[in-house]
């Protein structure tokens, strides 16, 4: 966790140390061991809080304060594709903007779920998945990791063969060694060896309708005033019940490390002064958001992630005639209520 902010932070200080902009994302090409595919090529990862689970040491990590969780990107062109892979931790994404297909199964074959812009999954560990943009345009997608360190990926068996013929060898320790411009095996270390299909066979099988349970779309969400806070409406995804705040559990209500809100802000309202005892991350999706912090302000917009100091006095304030929606990512399974300043 970080530390408590101090008392007066100047607005330089925030947005040199907390504040990524949607325009100013840097991607890595070469971050994982199917970026020489044919179909996979043109993706674009980002690490934007945290390391991510990224194979290549060059990605750039925007922001390295540990919070708990991690929060990525994944910019795609059209029918581009992630490969399948399964995680150690829980994985989240938000559907900035596109068409996506999230696929299931060591070879997509256990079936499928189409996701388009504010709708969310949370895709259980220990799962084979993929996803590609089906859509007409460039699509993004926010990604919520469990924990600081949320270790390496389990590649499908044909992803090995498939980065073996482009070159590409994926070492034990996740990092990526690159044949084709020359690069060797250092001393010391091994190849990581391919997924077997024993190991393939331990891993859980889910279906389309299995993740009924692990999907909230857009229209589904049901926002709700903010006990203390009436003038911020929260719609509940993932996380507990906060009965000091007049919400319910999230659809996806198990443990995942984090809490996932949608929060709107309407035209011209300003919210009270509060703080919080844990990590908070605002990641915008529509409309501009202003936040002000003793010392300091932010003026956030579409695509923006920023993460607020735990104890920094903060309020929110849509000055705009437009809708403000935002995905906000708090730390803990059990995060306390917000503590109005005055």
């Amino acid at each position: 966790m970080a530390q408590s902010a101090e008392s007066t932070i100047t607005s330089a200080k925030l947005k040199a140390e907390r504040l990524v902009r949607y325009t100013e994302l840097r991607p890595c090409t070469t971050a994982f061991i199917d970026t020489r595919t044919p179909g996979s090529i043109e993706k674009e990862n980002f690490t934007i809080i945290g390391p991510g689970v990224a194979e290549n040491p060059d990605q750039h990590v925007h922001i390295d304060i540990p919070h708990g969780f991690n929060i990525g990107g994944a910019r795609q062109p059209p029918n581009c594709i992630n490969s399948q892979h399964s995680h150690e931790t829980a994985e989240v994404f938000i559907v900035h903007s596109g068409r996506w297909a999230f696929c299931l199964g060591p070879n997509k074959e256990d079936g499928e779920v189409i996701l388009e812009s504010g709708d969310t999954i949370s895709i259980p560990i220990h799962v084979f998945r993929g996803f590609k943009n089906i859509g007409d345009d460039v699509g993004f997608l926010f990604a919520v990791l469990g924990g600081d360190d949320p270790g390496h990926v389990t590649w499908a068996p044909y992803v090995f063969d498939n980065a073996k013929k482009y070159g590409l060898i994926l070492l034990e320790d996740g990092s990526l060694v690159d044949s084709t411009e020359g690069e060797t095996i250092p001393e010391g270390k091994r190849p990581m060896t391919p997924t077997t299909d024993a190991e393939v066979a331990l891993l859980k099988r889910l279906t389309s309708d299995d993740l009924t349970d692990c999907v909230l779309t857009h229209d589904q969400l049901k926002p709700a005033p903010v006990s203390g806070l009436p003038d911020i409406w929260e719609s509940p995804i993932i996380g507990a019940a906060s009965p000091e705040e007049g919400l319910q559990a999230g659809r996806m209500a198990w443990p995942h490390g984090f809490h996932l809100r949608h929060m709107t802000v309407e035209p011209g309202v300003s919210s009270k002064q509060h703080t919080r005892t844990e990590e908070e991350v605002i990641l915008m999706h529509k409309g501009n958001l202003s936040i002000d912090i003793a010392g300091g302000s932010v003026e956030l917009g579409p695509g923006d992630v920023f993460t607020v100091p735990i104890g920094a006095a903060r309020s929110f304030a849509n000055r705009s005639d437009k809708l403000v929606e935002a995905y906000v990512v708090r730390g803990g399974n059990h995060p306390q209520a917000a503590k109005l300043t005055n």
